[in-house]
């Protein structure tokens, strides 16, 4: 059992004048332990520590402590020192109500309009690993070693201007090696000094909205998508219009011609997976372009391709910094680093950096620089590599093992980059009593009208490959084809 110590100071309410110290101290602690913020095990400050905070003789503080240890709050551990005792009293609760100062009324809050508007993003919660989670690497396969290898070295290294902190855009040398990277390996056109490093998409998703979005604004996304996206449009007012999918991707219609902002995930479609063809992607171009739209694209997991010939980041086709580029290292490394980066045109660095100075101030230098070295030591470059194969196969033993148990069930696709795909139910089976079924053979699918602001065009499930491995892979096809005949 994990012993709880505390070396901070113990910080108690302020003694009334009319009330001894000893008798002061002997309350406050009790109820201190009553009510839970002590909590048992805890250890207590020594007595000379107390009685220098607050002023009183050491005999006064030690009288107090042995009260409460012959009452049984408090224990004495030889060589140790006093803790909240394990088990308390048997005529009092562990965590008991403050003394009752009749009924009182609610506070009326006074939110803000963004206050009421706003809702909780979807806890990540930790549960057992199963076919087919989503959204997630095969943290198993993280090379943790040669990260600890990494942090150690810079550590040992480290200036005081990793002490002091950066300017908002970040720090300076992840920078240059996240261009050096985008520009080789993602078509983009752009210096380090367009980018900004922040916490995630979900980061540069909230700049952008704030700096391009008043009440009532138009933003278009595609439907099915990704929701947190439309948490943060909704909660600055936004009106969102939907943009129905083919096999193409994204397709606008003439009423959007007034939207603000475009948000689209072109490399890998969340979650149906489609790429966005090179006709569409121009198109998309020149609808921004004519109409004075933004398109922020999200390139969240377009590192890991399969099949088919490479295209262009949509920012790599931008001549006209229409484009705001934004992807995360979250997915190709792990969920926990929160650090991503954004693309922005040069002629609007300054606004993002005055907002990002306001809000974040900036992401954590010392995990900046243990990122840069991870990358420009080629690093970061091998572990996508490996993780590339990993997926191929994992992708491969899915479309194989879908086909032969799910024929007639479920239409797995087969995508050509990602971590997850979508599989379309048939029989007319639908995606919540599907996931249901799912859920009670353990097995994890979620159904696409989770991710569908307006009316779902078909059923389907999405399917992670790439945080389980291939025998998991298997049993999840075998168990979502018993779970499947049973409802069709």
């Amino acid at each position: 059992m994990t012993k709880r110590t505390s070396a901070f100071p113990l910080v108690l309410a302020p003694r009334p004048d009319d009330l001894a110290a000893g008798r002061w101290l002997y309350t406050r602690l009790r109820r201190e332990i009553l009510e839970g913020r002590l909590k048992p095990g805890a250890r207590l400050p020594a007595t000379r520590d107390l009685a220098r905070q607050y002023g009183l003789s050491r005999g006064t503080i030690v009288a107090a402590f042995e009260q409460l240890k012959s009452e049984g709050y408090m224990e004495g551990r030889v060589g140790s020192g006093t803790f909240v005792a394990r088990l308390l009293p048997e005529r009092f609760p562990q965590r008991g109500a403050p003394p009752s100062r009749g009924a009182t009324r609610p506070i009326a809050r006074r939110l803000s309009a963004f206050g009421r508007r706003v809702q909780p993003f979807p806890a990540l919660g930790v549960r057992p690993m199963r076919a087919f989670r989503a959204n997630q690497p095969a943290l198993d396969l993280f090379p943790t070693t040669l990260w600890a290898q990494v942090a150690s070295r810079r550590m040992r290294h480290a200036a005081t201007r990793h002490l002091e902190g950066d300017p908002p855009l970040g720090y300076g040398p992840l920078r240059e090696a996240v261009a050096d990277y985008l520009v080789t390996s993602r078509g983009v056109h752009c210096t380090a000094e367009q980018v900004l490093i922040v916490s995630g998409v979900q980061e540069a998703l909230d700049l952008a909205a704030r700096l391009f979005l008043d009440p009532g604004d138009k933003v278009v996304m595609e439907d099915p998508g990704y929701i947190g996206a439309a948490l943060v449009f909704k909660a600055l007012g936004a009106r969102i219009a939907t943009a129905r999918l083919d096999e193409q991707g994204i397709r606008l219609r003439a009423t959007d011609r007034n939207a603000r902002l475009l948000y689209v995930t072109p490399a890998h479609q969340f979650p149906v997976g489609v790429s966005m063809s090179l006709t569409r992607r121009l198109e998309l171009l020149q609808f921004a372009r004519k109409h004075g739209s933004l398109i922020f694209e999200d390139d969240y997991d377009s590192e890991f391709r399969y099949s088919g010939k490479p295209i262009p980041a949509l920012q790599g086709l931008d001549q006209h910094g229409v484009v705001l580029f934004a992807g995360s290292f979250s997915k190709v490394l792990f969920p926990s680093l929160r650090l991503g980066y954004l693309v922005i045109p040069p002629d609007l660095m300054d606004y993002f950096a005055a907002t990002e100075s306001v809000t974040n101030r900036h992401a954590p230098t010392l995990e900046q620089a243990v990122l840069c070295d991870f990358i420009v030591a080629g690093h970061f470059a091998r572990h996508i590599r490996r993780m590339r194969e990993v997926y191929a196969e994992r992708l491969s033993v899915l479309i194989e093992s879908a086909r032969g148990k799910l024929a007639g069930l479920l239409e797995v696709s087969d995508v050509e980059a990602g971590l997850q795909t979508a599989g379309w139910l048939e029989r007319g089976i639908d995606g919540e009593s599907a996931a249901a079924a799912a859920q009670a053979r353990r097995v994890e699918v979620t159904p696409l009208s989770a991710y569908t602001l307006g009316r779902a065009q078909r059923e389907g499930l999405q399917l992670g490959f790439a945080a389980v491995d291939v025998v998991e892979i298997r049993r999840g096809v075998r168990e979502l084809a018993v779970a499947l005949e049973g409802l069709g």
